[in-house]
C-alpha cells in the first residue's frame, strides 16, 4: 500500500481574522481614551492588552497567508513554519504583556486614585461584545491549529479581562472600592502568563525539533525492528514540522544484501505502522548492510 501523506490542512478563515482585527482596533481606541479620561488602570490595561490582540492577529493572518504559499528551490518545505513562529511570538507577548501590567498595578496601589467608574462599565461593555464575537469565530480553527489557537487564547483572556474590569466598575460606582481596579489588573496580567506559558512551551519544542511528546523512540524502535529483515534501527530523528506533519529519519541495517524492490516492499510496511501507530506521515530511511557506523538510537550529528 502506498504512503498515505496526511496533506489536509485546516481551512483557516483568514475573513474571521480581519473581523476580529477590525473589532480589536476599535476597542483599543475606545478605551486608551476612556482609560485616560476615567483614570482607570484597568481599563488601560486592558486596552493595552487588545493592542497586543491587533498586533499577535495581524501576526496570525500574515502566518495564515505565508502557510499556503507553495515550497521552492531556495524554500524546500515553503513557510510551513510561519504558523509555529506566530504562535511562539504570540504566546511571548502575552507574557510580556503580563509583567508589564503586574508593575502597572503595584505602583496603582501605593498610590491609588478616585475613577470615574460609568465610563470604565460602557466600555467594559463593549470588550465583553466585541472580543466575545471575535472568540466564536475563531473558536473552531483554534481547536486544530497552534496559530489559531495563539490568536483565540488572545481574544479570550480579553473578553475574561473585560469581564473582570466590568465587575471593578461596578464595583468602584456602588462601593467606591477603587483600589480592586489594582486588584483587578494584577489578576488579568497572572491569568495572561498562565494561559500564554503552555503554548509558549508547546510552539517552542516544535520549533527546537524536539520529539512530539507523544511520541516514545522506544516504541519507534521496537516497532520496526520487529520487520523482517530488519537487524537493528539507529540514528533516529523524529521532529515536528508544522501541525500536520511528524517526520521520521533513520538508519536500518539488514541482516542480508537485499535488492531496491525489497527494500521498498520493507519501506511501505515501516510507512504504514510509523502512520496508523504514531501519526508519523513523513518517513525518511537510510538502508544499511554491514556498514560501520555509530549504531546507537540517537547519534549527534
Amino acid at each position: 500500500m502506498a504512503h498515505n501523506h496526511n496533506h489536509s490542512h485546516t481551512d483557516l478563515k483568514g475573513k474571521n481574522l480581519i473581523i476580529s482585527i477590525l473589532l480589536n482596533i476599535l476597542i483599543t481606541v475606545s478605551q486608551v481614551i476612556g482609560g485616560l479620561i476615567s483614570g482607570s488602570l484597568s481599563l488601560l490595561s486592558d486596552a493595552l492588552h487588545n493592542f497586543s490582540d491587533v498586533l499577535s492577529l495581524i501576526i496570525s493572518y500574515i502566518a495564515t497567508v505565508l502557510s499556503k504559499k507553495k515550497a521552492s528551490i531556495n524554500k524546500t518545505f515553503g513557510y510551513k513554519r510561519a504558523e509555529i513562529i506566530a504562535a511562539f511570538v504570540n504566546a511571548a507577548t502575552l507574557i510580556i504583556v503580563a509583567i508589564f501590567l503586574i508593575i502597572e498595578a503595584f505602583e496603582r496601589f501605593m498610590t491609588p486614585k478616585e475613577i470615574e467608574s460609568n465610563l470604565v462599565i460602557w466600555l467594559s461593555l463593549l470588550g465583553i461584545l466585541a472580543n466575545g464575537f471575535s472568540v466564536l469565530l475563531l473558536k473552531k480553527d483554534a481547536e486544530k491549529n497552534m496559530n489559531m489557537k495563539s490568536a483565540y487564547l488572545h481574544l479570550f483572556t480579553d473578553m475574561m479581562a473585560s469581564v473582570a474590569v466590568l465587575i471593578g466598575g461596578l464595583l468602584m460606582k456602588f462601593f467606591q472600592m477603587y483600589w480592586v481596579d489594582s486588584a483587578l489588573t494584577l489578576a488579568i496580567a497572572l491569568y495572561l502568563i498562565y494561559m500564554g506559558y503552555d503554548l509558549l512551551k508547546e510552539s517552542t519544542r516544535v520549533l527546537m525539533l524536539f520529539t512530539p511528546s507523544s511520541i516514545h523512540v522506544q516504541n519507534i524502535v521496537e516497532t520496526i525492528g520487529k520487520i523482517d529483515p530488519i537487524k537493528n534501527v539507529h540514528h533516529i530523528h523524529i521532529w515536528q514540522l508544522n501541525e500536520d506533519e511528524v517526520h521520521l529519519e533513520a538508519h536500518i541495517d539488514f541482516l542480508k544484501d537485499i535488492k531496491i524492490s525489497e527494500f521498498d516492499i520493507v519501506l511501505n510496511q515501516i510507512e504504514e505502522e510509523m502512520y496508523h501507530k504514531f501519526g508519523i506521515n513523513h518517513v525518511n530511511i537510510q538502508p544499511e548492510f554491514g556498514k560501520c557506523d555509530a549504531k546507537q538510537i540517537i547519534v549527534q550529528d
